[in-house]
């Protein structure tokens, strides 16, 4: 009995399954239909499809007190206000020459007479089917359907709350613009259009997500990018097929050529000026509406190396600070395997005095170099992270007094050295340096499998982990440009940027990335000369 029962249950589950499923796909039919004449038909059908939607509002009303209409749109996505005064109240006002003239209602029938004489908005497009009716109010416009038309029309009143437009607090800057894109994919289109004027400047849009119907738009500067590049990322844009795209990073991990890298391959910026220099470049930007973060393809290592304010101070102190920020990231990636290496194999290599001073405080420690090493990192990494996910005004405060309380302890209590502690110290401020998040992350990554070649071959595992390191370097592409171009493989024109920033006057040629390009961005033959005379 109780095997039969099972069954019988199982058989229910399958039934309810199957119409369930059945259901749902003929939902997804319907979507596809085209709008009937009928008005009723067509509320009852989108009723259907908005069941249990309390915030999708359906206004019946008369236009001129004759033509059965219904206005459908989603609370908190359209503009309220400018609705009534632009829509409703001039349809519903009936017109002196109604009565008069049956010409003029005749004419009045048509789509176009409908959308110029009667609603006073800019912008106004037909709807043909429920899937363009979804589309448009979940987008926030407004969309009409009347009796014996079988089609609506939307109206561009979208409105929704935005963040104001703030400089980015990871790429805060000394000296050069403060404004940051924000989650509205249309002001940020805005804030590009306002720092290049040309219409060469395209904004090409698509959607992505099943469900959510994420807007994305391709941008890039025709003439400049190259257009095999342009076509690559439509491509690879084009194959991705998910429910849902909530984050630009949604569209990174589909986009780049080598998942299983911890090294980045698509670089993301919220600062208008840096998304700009790009696109200048030869770049393709994707835009993703919901984020400020704003993908570029293709990039390199040496991009991600590279601060927004490095152009904004003078050629001289840019170099010097580039220099000095790749001698902290060599620091933040060896510099513990280092002490490890030197500490555990190679005694030879420390003066005798520090090598003195270093056996005293590690004379009370249990632990090897290795492990004392590794507890010191990941308790490092634990107070970071604690610090980001804390709040503002006590994550700061928290991160720094745990660093110096549970060092202060951890070295009075002989479980760490003195020394240890600042060498730990030291690489998690040079890690700091690294101008792109993503970047850091993977010299952080790198560092514990470092540390555990420094432990076990001293500085031979330091040379083969670093041998490494490159030969998967040069393999990485992106949208298939070397990853440590342009120094491998080397082109001697794209150097002016790279370990040195020269002036603004010697960039007279764009970076070389792929295929054909446009060669040049400014005349040449413009260093300042106080002797030259005018023309």
């Amino acid at each position: 009995m109780r095997r039969n029962w099972r069954k019988i249950k199982n058989l229910e589950q399958l039934i309810k399954k199957n119409e369930l499923t059945q259901s749902q796909e003929t939902k997804q039919s319907n979507l596809q239909n085209a709008l009937a004449s009928d008005l009723d038909e067509n509320i009852t059908a989108l009723r259907s499809i908005y069941e249990n939607c309390s915030d999708v509002v359906f206004r019946s009303f008369l236009i001129e007190g004759k033509d059965k209409a219904v206005l459908l749109y989603i609370e908190g996505l359209s503009n309220i206000e400018e609705l009534n005064d632009n829509v409703l109240i001039p349809l519903m006002k009936k017109s002196e020459e109604q009565q008069s003239n049956k010409q003029t209602d005749q004419q009045s029938d048509s789509s176009t007479s409908f959308s110029e004489k009667k609603i006073s908005v800019s912008n106004i497009k037909e709807v043909q089917s429920f899937s363009d009716v979804i589309n448009q109010i979940s987008s926030g416009n407004p969309v009409i359907l009347i009796d014996q038309k079988d089609r609506g029309f939307s109206v561009a009143l979208a409105k929704w709350e935005k963040r104001a437009i703030e400089e980015p607090s990871a790429e805060s800057v000394v000296r050069g613009p403060r404004e940051g894109f924000i989650e509205s994919i249309g002001v940020n289109i805005a804030l590009l259009r306002r720092k290049i004027r040309s219409p060469k400047l395209k904004m090409e849009e698509m959607e992505l997500g099943c469900l959510t119907k994420t807007s994305v738009v391709l941008s890039y500067i025709d003439g400049v990018a190259e257009q095999t590049l342009i076509d690559e990322a439509k491509n690879r844009l084009n194959r991705i097929d998910i429910d849902g795209i909530l984050e630009s990073s949604y569209i990174e991990e589909f986009i780049e050529d080598n998942p299983y890298s911890p090294f980045p391959q698509v670089l993301n910026s919220e600062r208008v000026d840096v998304i700009s220099s790009y696109l200048l470049e030869g770049h393709v930007a994707i835009l993703v509406d919901g984020t400020p973060f704003v993908l570029v393809v293709p990039t390199t290592f040496y991009s991600l190396m590279q601060a927004s304010e490095d152009y904004y101070q003078r050629p001289m102190l840019s170099t010097a600070i580039r220099w000095l920020r790749y001698l902290f990231i060599v620091m933040s990636l060896l510099l513990p395997s280092l002490y490890v290496a030197i500490l555990t194999y190679h005694h030879e290599m420390v003066p005798t005095t520090l090598l003195i001073s270093m056996a005293a405080s590690r004379e009370p420690i249990p632990f090897p170099a290795l492990v004392e090493a590794f507890l010191m990192e990941v308790m490092f990494e634990a107070l970071r992270e604690a610090g980001l996910r804390l709040p503002k005004q006590i994550g700061a405060a928290v991160s720094i007094v745990g660093a110096l309380v549970i060092g202060q302890a951890a070295v009075e209590a002989g479980i760490v050295s003195a020394p240890m502690v600042m060498v730990v110290a030291l690489t998690g401020i040079a890690s700091f340096s690294v101008p792109r998040y993503n970047a850091g992350m993977a010299l952080r990554m790198l560092r514990f499998p470092m540390l555990i070649l420094a432990g076990i071959l001293g500085l031979l595992g330091i040379m083969l982990g670093i041998i490494a390191i490159v030969t998967h370097l040069c393999t990485l592409r992106s949208f298939g440009v070397p990853y440590l171009s342009p120094m491998a493989p080397m082109k001697a024109r794209d150097m002016k940027d790279v370990m040195v920033r020269l002036p603004r006057w010697a960039h007279t040629s764009r970076p070389h990335l792929t295929g054909d390009y446009n060669k040049y961005r400014e005349a040449p033959d413009q260093k300042p000369d106080p002797t030259k005379g005018g023309e």
